[in-house]
C-alpha cells in the first residue's frame, strides 16, 4: 500500500478482506460515510467522538505576493477546512508510531 496516497480504494480492499463485505457493499459504505460527513460538515462544526472535529474556517481576503517578481496580487476570500484530532486519536498515532521506531 502506498502511504502517502490512501484512497477509498485502501478502505474498501480492506473492509473485503478483513471484515468479508462484498466490494460492492464496501464501496457503498464508503460513499455513504462521505456524503454524511460533507452534508454534516457543511451544517457547522462536526465532532465524531474519540476521532476529533471538523471545522470551517472563513479566510479573509488578503494581499499576496510573487516571490520572483514582487507583483502584488490579491487572494480570494474563501473557506478552508480544518481536522483537530481528539486526544485519544493523538495517543494511539503517538504509541503506533513509537512501536515503528
Amino acid at each position: 500500500m502506498d502511504r502517502n496516497n490512501f484512497k477509498k480504494k485502501n478502505i474498501s480492499d480492506y473492509l473485503c478482506k478483513k471484515k468479508g463485505y462484498s466490494a460492492l457493499f464496501a464501496k457503498k459504505i464508503i460513499n455513504d460515510l462521505i456524503e454524511i460527513l460533507s452534508t454534516e460538515i457543511s451544517k457547522d462544526n462536526f465532532t465524531l467522538k474519540n476521532i476529533g472535529t471538523f471545522k470551517i474556517l472563513n479566510k479573509k481576503r488578503r494581499i499576496g505576493r510573487n516571490p520572483k517578481t514582487k507583483e502584488i496580487y490579491f487572494i480570494k476570500a474563501r473557506k478552508s477546512l480544518v481536522f483537530k484530532p481528539s486526544s485519544n486519536l493523538s495517543k494511539k498515532m503517538n504509541k503506533y508510531i513509537e512501536k515503528i521506531n
